[in-house]
């Protein structure tokens, strides 16, 4: 039996969306919280008592009525405090927290993921990886500094796809249909000229990933009326339906990885 699960949470309206929902369903009881690891997908570099914070947002929505053990919450590096103002840095510590928390008898430098909430943007965004930005085509690094980020605020940190893909189950939420559109349309058009071999990133190249040797819960969303799931616009008996879907996750995901 594994010592702990693996839970990887982001940032953004969508993800908090959910995670307050999560807050409200009784089957969250079904979770022995105190053996869950908590890591974050991204984070703003913003001081750490600003509400811009993921993390805040997080606890806020959610974790701040969770039995966590402390030790298992492993923030991101905020700016201005150990690492002052450099990103690469703090995400280079990042990386080396997440190496250090791989078990013995797996390999490579990042945890297996039991679990990632993965919220797909607008724009086709995913943790802080944004279409066209440097970041989607990162190959070696499992967390980056993320600079200029078209959205505020400009610097970040944020696993990328080689550490997002080190999931086991991936729980995808799309903000809009604008969103999932761009998605399909990104993967219809396949490998981007001068690319050099790497198929395109551009919209959100995570709804095509397939997390490492596990399943996909692409349908697996916390919805209200109108919210899209696996790029489908759920009627009001849909919803209710992925609510139930989200309440035998919940008890399943842990039971299954535990």
């Amino acid at each position: 039996m594994r010592p702990l699960a693996f839970l990887v949470v982001t940032g953004g309206g969508i993800l908090e969306q959910t995670m307050a929902a999560l807050r409200t369903l009784p089957a969250r009881d079904s979770v022995d919280w105190r053996r869950v690891s908590v890591w974050w997908g991204d984070e703003r570099f913003v001081a750490a008592d600003s509400a811009d914070r993921n993390d805040r947002a997080a606890y806020a929505a959610l974790l701040d009525a969770l039995p966590l053990d402390p030790a298992n919450v492993h923030r991101m590096p905020a700016a201005g405090a150990e690492f002052g103002d450099d990103a690469e840095a703090a995400a280079d510590a990042y990386a080396t927290e997440l190496a250090a928390a791989v078990l013995e008898q797996h390999d490579g430098d990042v945890p297996h993921f039991d679990a990632v909430l993965l919220g797909i943007g607008p724009d086709g965004h995913c943790a802080s990886l944004f279409p066209e930005h440097p970041g989607v085509y990162e190959e070696d690094a499992a967390v980056i500094a993320v600079r200029n980020s078209p959205k505020s605020p400009p610097t970040r940190i944020s696993l990328t796809f080689r550490g997002l893909e080190a999931a086991n189950e991936m729980v995808r939420r799309c903000g809009r249909v604008e969103g999932a559109r761009r998605s399909a349309r990104a993967r219809r058009r396949g490998p981007r000229a001068g690319a050099r071999g790497r198929t395109a990133r551009a919209a959100s190249h995570a709804v095509a990933a397939r997390p490492r040797g596990g399943r996909e819960a692409a349908g697996q969303s916390l919805p209200a009326a109108g919210v899209l799931t696996g790029g489908r616009a759920l009627s009001s008996t849909a919803a209710a339906s992925a609510r139930r879907c989200d309440r035998t996750w919940l008890r399943t995901w842990w039971s299954r990885r535990r």
